[in-house]
């Protein structure tokens, strides 16, 4: 009888476990993402969890520093992250990112085109660590009743007086210092320290004149009249024309920098298949036409742009021509050092 009950328990064991390896295969677990603010439709997140079974735990910071910060401290280990081109070469250098096994993304193979993953080669050279996401460039998004469209051409507009608080600057360090960099003719990845200063005091000096500095917002505030002028991502434009007829968006005859945002799997994932998964359904061209209509920066996804309309596939807000792109350089990871430089320098200007 002993015997018959303990066949009966480790049967009854046997069958438990297979019912919760059932469980695991059907929800297989969660992911957590980290990712840049504004970037993916909320609504494409429940449609992957009903999908796969997979839970999305989803947060947002607005700039690649702070991402980098929470990324390297924070107790949650990150599966995904979404980060620009300068950041994810800091990574990669770092030997803190995981190869991709782009076997399992058949959809990112077929509808990403040839010339965006040239594009990601600045960063990562060998194609191992990136799936593109957007691109785009630093611009001026301006009121045209209230800016003057001749000195809206250059950058030196952020520093004329008769816009005094009407000004919007990135909060950004790296973006907000490539204005000054480029209005002085240095190079935007510039390590000379002395060069780096003469923009910092350019960036104290017009402290006075600017209302705030914002990131995703800078948007919503000239849309709404609280300001005139706000240095912006090429793909905030198209909304912001969107919503009030007046905005105009212009990348000034110095140049400026182009930036180029992709999917990373950092060595802190716990759940590679179900990133590589994610992954793979974000590429997938209904989810990232969604995706599209919902942020509008410009889609490195072949079969979405090949869908969209003549309007919006030749809008230059969401898809920068070929001159424009020319005089736009990315923006590269140049160490420890200068990275530090930053850091103390964007304090040094937000104190003042």
């Amino acid at each position: 009888m002993k015997k018959v009950i303990s066949l009966v328990l480790a049967l009854a064991m046997v069958i438990g476990v297979f019912a919760l390896s059932g469980c695991g295969k059907e929800t297989n677990g969660s992911i957590n993402v980290l990712s840049l603010g504004d970037y993916i439709d909320m609504n494409i997140l429940k449609t992957f969890e009903k999908e796969t079974g997979i839970k999305v735990k989803y947060d947002e910071l607005p700039t690649n520093e702070d991402i980098y910060t929470k990324f390297q401290t924070s107790s949650v280990k990150y599966d995904v992250l979404c980060l620009s081109d300068y950041m994810i070469e800091r990574l990669i250098k770092e030997n803190r990112l995981l190869e991709i096994n782009f076997d399992n993304l058949p959809e990112a193979k077929k509808n990403i085109g040839e010339t965006y993953w040239k594009m990601s080669e600045e960063f990562d050279p060998d194609r191992k660590y990136n799936v593109p996401h957007f691109y785009g460039a630093i611009g001026i998004l301006y009121n045209s009743k209230k800016v003057d469209e001749e000195k809206v051409q250059s950058w030196n507009v952020l520093w004329d007086e008769a816009y005094s608080q009407r000004i919007i600057m990135q909060n950004s360090m790296r973006e907000a210092f490539i204005v000054p960099l480029i209005i002085l003719g240095y190079d935007i990845n510039t390590t000379n320290i002395d060069e780096l200063n003469e923009a910092k005091e350019m960036l104290i000096k017009q402290k006075p004149l600017v209302q705030r500095y914002l990131v995703d917002e800078a948007r919503d505030e000239v849309i709404a009249e609280n300001a005139d002028l706000a240095v912006v991502y090429s793909g905030e434009a198209y909304i912001g024309t969107q919503g009030n007829p007046d905005l105009r968006f212009v990348i000034p005859k110095e140049g400026s920098s182009f930036w180029f945002d992709s999917w990373v799997i950092p060595d802190t994932c716990r759940n590679k298949e179900g990133a590589e998964m994610f992954l793979n359904f974000l590429c997938r061209k209904d989810i990232a036409t969604l995706n599209f209509e919902a942020i509008y920066y410009s889609t490195p996804n072949q079969a979405v742009i090949d869908s969209l309309d003549d309007e919006l596939r030749n809008n230059p807000e969401l898809f920068l021509d070929d001159e424009e792109l020319a005089r736009c350089h990315s923006l590269k990871y140049l160490g420890q050092e200068i990275a530090d430089y930053y850091s103390q320098a964007w304090k040094e200007i937000k104190a003042e």
